[in-house]
């Protein structure tokens, strides 16, 4: 086979698409790169809408955790504390032993946006149950890095808006909510970067893939798994994801620059990768 009818074989094959039996000899470079390639569709697909769904979430928690009633500031203040006070593993864990258990126990739990029955067993799969818990993570890390850009919101900006007239609605969407993504934007940038690659620990998880097609993980240890050889597929692995990891940089790097936009040329900020070492 060549690379080509490899690609065409492989490239789509995390998602159903294409050859359904894997390779079991002979193994080529081409096969590694293709098929853990098409694994790192689960992976973008995981970080993507976390990511979507996850950002209007954190926006909320960041703005409830500055509200002066406390019947919404303690709902956000636990909800931040549970999700970074926990290993997302443990995260992963609990919540697939909860969609799994309690329906068969005859528990039925309301979460606000699902209600968990006999009839929710899609919930364990990973495309929704991973993708819940990713989200629930992502949103409590950000939306305490929005809570902290909103702390920081120089107080000369929102005097010189009242002294403008503007209050309510316009000032939160003239003044207060562009200058929290400003200033909160470079952090939520390593967040957005740090879920990327949290979404590894979904071959990990007990969430089962769909069709037991997996993520790039799963390829990249199927691959060491036969060849006995962790130094090809692991930096295949790696290599997808630093790609990835500058593709992000260079999207929020120009979200940033627009949010800058209304700045001087010379005194614009520039974006930084500073990779976290440990969160």
């Amino acid at each position: 086979m060549t690379c080509l009818e490899t690609i065409q074989a492989y490239a789509l094959r995390s998602i159903g698409i294409g050859e359904r039996l894997l390779p079991r000899s002979d193994f080529t470079l081409c096969q590694q790169f293709t098929l853990i390639g098409s694994g790192v569709i689960w992976n973008i697909y995981f970080a993507l809408f976390a990511l979507i769904l996850g950002f209007a979430l954190s926006v909320s928690v960041g703005l409830a955790r500055n509200a002066n009633s406390a019947l919404i500031r303690k709902p956000a203040d636990w909800f931040v504390f549970v999700f970074r006070g926990s290993p997302l593993f443990i995260q992963f864990f609990l919540f697939y032993e909860a969609f799994t258990l309690l329906p068969k126990q005859g528990i039925e739990l309301n979460l606000g946006f699902v209600e968990i029955t006999a009839g929710t067993r899609w919930l364990t799969r990973a495309w929704a149950g991973a993708l819940i818990v990713l989200f629930l993570n992502t949103s409590a890390y950000a939306g305490e890095i929005f809570y902290g850009a909103l702390r920081s919101i120089p107080k000369g900006d929102l005097e010189a808006a009242d002294a403008y007239g503007f209050s309510g609605w316009k000032k939160f969407r003239k003044i207060t909510f562009p200058t929290m993504l400003r200033l909160g934007w470079p952090a939520y940038t390593n967040e957005s970067i740090f879920l990327f690659h949290a979404t590894t620990l979904v071959y990990f998880s007990s969430f089962p893939a769909w069709q037991q097609k997996g993520d790039a993980l799963y390829y990249a240890s199927y691959f060491a798994d036969k060849t006995f050889n962790p130094f090809i597929p692991y930096p295949i692995l790696a290599g997808y994801f630093i790609l990835l990891t500058l593709a992000i940089i260079w999207v929020y790097g120009l979200i940033y620059r627009h949010l800058n936009r209304h700045l001087p040329q010379a005194s614009r900020p520039r974006l930084r990768a500073r990779p976290q070492l440990v969160r």
